[in-house]
């Protein structure tokens, strides 16, 4: 099965993915930071089983994880892949993810909150993954009791999320935007409309290669549907200017830049992490502005994420020094970019 982030969607050129994660929480059991191991041993079992029982009737396959099972290589390629959070591979006690075999849904359980729900897709793609997110909400709220209140909403251990428990991001590669120092300016506008501009890995994270995350702040008092659209609609924003600064900047100097990016991805044998992903942005935008031909967005979305540091170890099924992953990263986009020329 194709991983989601191969498929093709609206407005992919700029917006990466969408994500959109639903907290939730049981009544019958304490805030995750007052639970005993017992309880959170007991949630895990009781939600996994449930999430198991609904794969079967459901169609909906599921496969299962127990973080303390994992090394720290494969824990941690999960958080490059954007399928935990860094705080839930910290503490994998108890903990475990329902996951989809195209990586599409992922069910933290003992997470912050006592469920987490996420869905991804590529592109800007907010109402067909919030509808996926809201089945297998939908699927856990007919047999578990959430902890709910009238006039407060869902109940979460952090007030922020309080309401409906959603947040919903959109991944924005927006390196015009960055070139021409407006990030900054864009940051304020969109808090003041309820939403904020996080790094690539989310809140308190470094942006790499111009990789931003859109996303509500905003849970109490507005719908589901509400906050989706607010979004969609500033982030169509922002993707009508960086299309419109790419624009300007297309000409000589940029057509170099780009073959520059595609020489040394094409031919380097050692990448960092960093180099890489620096590149393959320039590589992303020569794409979008025609420089480049035969590869899609799908395609640099894979190297991306099959390149990172412990994702390259987990699938070697061993630990590695820098230097041995920067060889092995460069062979894997030598060879795929190689490929790619081929066909």
């Amino acid at each position: 099965m194709n991983k989601w982030y191969l498929e093709h969607n609206p407005d992919d050129d700029i917006a990466v993915s969408t994500r959109i994660r639903l907290a939730r929480n049981l009544r019958a059991y304490p805030f995750e930071n007052r639970m005993t191991p017992e309880q959170k041993k007991k949630l895990l079992s009781d939600v996994k089983t449930l999430l198991q029982n609904a794969s079967l009737k459901e169609k909906m396959e599921l496969g299962f994880i127990e973080l303390e099972k994992l090394t720290p290589e494969q824990n941690f390629s999960l958080v490059e892949k954007h399928l935990i959070s860094p705080a839930f591979s910290q503490n994998p006690k108890n903990a475990g993810l329902a996951l989809s075999p195209d990586e599409s849904i992922a069910v933290m359980i003992n997470e912050e909150d006592h469920i987490r729900i996420q869905t991804l897709s590529s592109g800007l793609n907010l109402k067909q993954t919030l509808q996926a997110a809201n089945r297998i909400d939908d699927i856990l709220d007919a047999s578990l009791l959430y902890a709910f209140d009238e006039k407060l909403g869902y109940l979460t251990q952090c007030p922020t999320n309080l309401g409906t428990g959603l947040r919903a991001s959109v991944m924005l590669h927006l390196p015009a935007l960055e070139a021409n120092g407006v990030i900054g300016r864009i940051s304020q506008m969109v808090s003041k409309l309820g939403l904020t501009i996080r790094g690539t890995y989310g809140e308190g994270t470094r942006v790499n290669g111009a990789f931003y995350q859109l996303s509500n702040q905003v849970t109490l008092g507005i719908s589901e549907e509400g906050a989706i659209e607010n979004l969609r609609a500033i982030a169509s924003q922002i993707i009508a200017q960086e299309r419109a600064s790419r624009s300007a900047e297309l000409g000589d100097y940029m057509e170099d830049k780009v073959w520059r990016a595609y020489g040394v991805l094409s031919s380097a044998r050692l990448l960092t992490n960093d180099e890489f992903i620096e590149l393959v942005s320039i590589l992303r935008m020569g794409v979008s502005q025609g420089i480049l031909k035969g590869i899609s967005y799908g395609e640099i979305n894979a190297l991306i994420n099959t390149t990172g540091p412990a994702t390259i170890m987990a699938q070697e099924g061993r630990a590695m020094e820098a230097g041995e992953r920067d060889k092995l990263r460069a062979a894997i986009v030598r060879e795929r970019l190689y490929s790619l020329n081929e066909n």
